[in-house]
């Protein structure tokens, strides 16, 4: 799973899209549903902490997770008003080390899609289940090949933020599955002028039956899986789904 060293200064504004105060509720509906009073949370790849901070002002005592020092240097900046301060680690989550167990984990954007090797998603899964208590509770989002080989495919996006111009160019591999993503930003500098950066990031998906592989080898075994953000099951036109895992 890559750093995204040049990502961190811009994600924030590439993802003014995303409701983390709805996609927060909605963790919490689902961790509620199946490990009722859960109060102690990992928010595995939390990167720049947006998600950490709502989950931690709905009463959450929150641990994120992230192997991007620059990722986490921006989740530092925004800590909650209200309710408990998160806790930030940096760490990579296939040697994920807590100082004891917690009752429910969220891993969300996708972001296990960012790790191309099983056995490295495996790991990381592994490593979750390891530091959850009997009976907690793990929900992740993902990304679904559908999506991948439809809906990214080799699609190209454009981002016009105030503090930078980004070009977002996909590729489709020969897989089907994996999508090389070229994204190049220009930063704008004086009189006029632009700092181009670029960054690459690669990301993989999974069928349901390979992520319940995965997660029934690490002692995790599968509550539900739903449509992205809903409580009905995946479609197989499904943008994103939810998996619900719960450790024996």
């Amino acid at each position: 799973m890559a750093r995204y060293l040049g990502l961190a200064p811009y994600y924030d504004g590439l993802t003014e899209n995303v409701d983390y105060r709805r996609r927060a509720a909605y963790f919490d509906q689902v961790i509620q549903r199946y490990r009722g009073g859960a109060r102690l949370l990992l928010d595995a790849a939390c990167g720049t902490g947006s998600l950490s901070v709502e989950l931690a002002r709905l009463g959450y005592e929150v641990i994120g997770v992230d192997q991007s020092p620059e990722m986490l240097a921006q989740a530092m900046a925004k800590q909650p008003e209200e309710g408990e301060p998160v806790l930030y680690l940096c760490q990579d989550l296939c040697r994920l080390d807590l100082y004891g167990t917690v009752e429910a984990a969220v891993c969300a954007l996708d972001s296990v899609n960012h790790f191309t090797d099983p056995q490295a998603l495996r790991q990381a899964f592994g490593r979750i289940a390891l530091f959850l208590e009997p009976g907690g509770v793990f929900a992740f989002d993902f990304n679904t090949p559908y999506k991948h080989r439809v809906l990214l495919g080799e699609e190209v996006y454009v981002y016009d933020t105030d503090g930078v111009y980004c070009v977002w160019q996909n590729h489709l591999q020969q897989d089907g599955v994996t999508v090389v993503m070229d994204l190049d930003f220009f930063i704008p500098q004086q009189k006029g002028l632009y700092r181009r950066e670029s960054q690459q990031i690669v990301e993989r998906a999974y069928t349901v039956e390979e992520l319940e592989r995965l997660a029934v080898d690490c002692g995790l075994q599968i509550a539900a899986v739903y449509g992205e953000d809903s409580f009905s099951p995946l479609q197989p036109e499904d943008a994103r789904g939810v998996m619900v895992l719960l450790k024996k």
